[in-house]
């Protein structure tokens, strides 16, 4: 992983400058495996991140403001009890190892001293985040529990005492001399990489593989490997140069410049590197946690209508043999006197067709002959009149399709806030029942939309959902404002607050339509732009479903860093 031992002691660096005699004020838990501490320091306050998530575990500062559940989980009641207002005295790193930890003054519930410790382990899906009685060595609790009964040698529940996770033999590399490192047996033919991460602490396959590229260019490994080790120590902290870079179709970084990369973007400050490396992953992530039972049961919804549509395309097909059961009722009733009661079918001249040909018409042994001949009329009439009821709801059930396709897509660029709302339509549209819940906002309140800015100072509102797009489409936008649209595919509605907008802005407000839609991995996306007044909901259609005419259709490929520049926080 890029967030190895390496890095933490670089970002450890970065973080202690505003953090280590500073106060933690408040302390949110937005997320199952995140918190946000708000530290203050020097009369400026700054939000420390620490996520325990299996792919993103990270420490952090952050200007990201997630939106905080109505009720704070019990971890972080927790410290809230026992580290608000509460001092840090120095944040150590276990060496070459990927913890942490912070060595805070508080105070318990008499006002005495308290000495408390908040380990912090970045180490994948066994991350945690764990709060230490110093003296006692105990546990208080963590993010998250691991039982006996799930791993033997380390306990972390509240009461037990707290025990490091196993560090094994590995040796310290910045401790390592020329003799130490050629008396390790390297098979230099063989995975250089996997093995200096087997020997040495604080390696991650990234900075290994480094040292083996580097290797494969001096012919001197301990050369290579001290010269990674060097830069290592030039980069960190104030000196880090953070780069975000994409190999093998991968995108990573690291907290300095790799010789391994040839093009790759910089970033001011390793902080800033994580907050746009981990904004769009970590906000899909969080949206699939709090959406997942949505996206399943959409995609079940959407299965089901496949198969209805399959069922009433076969009902078609079996209408169109109408004529045939009409000419057999025909030629029976023309040919009753040579039918039976009893007989298992009857072969007569087809006198629809110019050769006169023999056809063979089934039979119902328990009925008449005059019977029989009705049945094949019944049947006919009944094909008939069913094509118009299947055809409509072949087409009401193609229209909530692409309503349910609307709503995943939705789902994709949705941010955390905005799920409740596409939630709350599901329940009034009949999809899903809500549980019934304190309501911290007006039932009336206005959706809250995205806001941009174009290069040139125009306002550019989003709809990220039905909701939010019925509001801006329906209600704030004024009919001579540019409202857009990908063309014929679900996405957001857009509109410029602006009767003269300038062509920059028009571009630009363009290709945000694009990027909220579900052409956004795509390029040339078609974008429909016209004025508000042009825009009408049908009566009776689906939330969000409008139709436009009078359209310019922009072609305009969709570039995140670009759309989120323009995005007012």
């Amino acid at each position: 992983m890029a967030f190895d031992a390496m890095f933490l002691k670089s970002i450890t660096q970065e973080i202690s400058e505003n953090a280590e005699s500073g106060r933690i004020m408040k302390i949110h838990q937005p997320f199952p495996h995140e918190l946000i501490l708000y530290i203050r320091k020097n009369r400026e306050n700054k939000r420390l991140l620490i996520s325990a998530h299996p792919s993103y575990a990270r420490l952090q500062w952050t200007s990201d403001i997630p939106q905080n559940p109505a009720e704070p989980p019990m971890f972080c009641m927790l410290l809230r009890k026992h580290l608000e207002g509460a001092i840090i005295q120095n944040i150590k790193q276990i060496p070459n190892e990927r913890i942490l930890i912070f060595e805070i003054l508080s105070k318990d519930d008499i006002g005495e001293k308290r000495y408390l410790d908040l380990y912090i382990e970045i180490m994948g899906r066994h991350s945690n985040i764990t709060l230490v009685d110093r003296e006692k060595e105990t546990i208080i609790d963590c993010i998250k529990h691991l039982s006996p009964a799930q791993n033997s040698y380390r306990t972390l529940l509240p009461g037990v005492p707290y025990k490091l996770p196993p560090t094994g033999d590995k040796k310290d590399p910045f401790e390592v001399t020329r003799e130490d490192f050629e008396s390790e047996s390297f098979d230099l033919d063989a995975n250089l990489s996997k093995q200096l991460v087997g020997k040495f602490a604080g390696f991650s396959p990234l900075l290994a593989g480094e040292i083996e590229l580097r290797y494969r260019e001096m012919g001197d490994l301990f050369q290579a490997f001290s010269s990674v080790l060097a830069e290592t120590n030039r980069f960190l902290g104030k000196n880090a140069s953070p780069i975000e870079f994409t190999r093998a179709g991968k995108s990573d970084y690291y907290f300095m410049p790799l010789t391994s990369v040839s093009d790759s973007q910089t970033f001011s400050s390793l902080s800033a590197l994580l907050d746009h490396f981990y904004s769009g992953k970590a906000r899909r992530d969080r949206v699939h946690q709090m959406g997942h039972d949505l996206e399943r049961m959409l995609s079940t919804e959407k299965a089901k209508n496949d198969l209805k549509l399959k069922k009433l395309e076969q009902t078609l097909e079996d209408s169109e043999k109408a004529d045939r059961y009409r000419i057999m009722g025909e030629l029976l009733t023309s040919n009753l006197h040579l039918v039976k009661k009893g007989m298992k079918d009857v072969t007569v001249q087809n006198f629809y067709e110019e050769e006169l040909p023999d056809i063979v018409i089934p039979l119902d042994i328990q009925l008449s002959p005059s019977q029989n001949a009705q049945r094949y009329f019944t049947r006919y009439q009944k094909l008939r009149n069913s094509v118009s009821h299947v055809n409509e709801q072949i087409k009401q059930t193609n229209e909530e399709n692409a309503y349910l396709d609307e709503i995943l897509s939705q789902l994709e660029t949705a941010e955390p806030e905005d799920v409740e709302e596409i939630r709350q339509e599901l329940a009034e549209e009949g999809y899903l029942r809500l549980k019934k819940v304190k309501q911290s906002k007006k039932k009336n309140a206005a959706p809250k939309l995205d806001k941009y800015r174009s290069s040139t100072g125009l306002s550019i509102l989003v709809g990220k959902n039905n909701k939010q797009n019925e509001y801006l489409t329906n209600k704030l936008a004024r009919n001579q404002e540019l409202w857009f649209h990908v063309k014929d595919l679900p996405g957001s509605h857009v509109v410029i607050q602006s009767t003269d907008p300038d062509e920059t802005s028009i571009k630009e407000a363009a290709m945000i339509a694009a990027f909220y839609s579900k052409a956004r991995l795509s390029g040339s996306v078609p974008v429909d732009a016209t004025l508000v007044k042009n825009v009408k909901k049908p009566n009776g259609s689906k939330p969000g479903y409008v139709i436009y005419d009078n359209q310019t259709t922009y072609f305009t490929t969709p570039d995140e860093d670009t759309v989120l520049k323009l995005r007012e926080v």
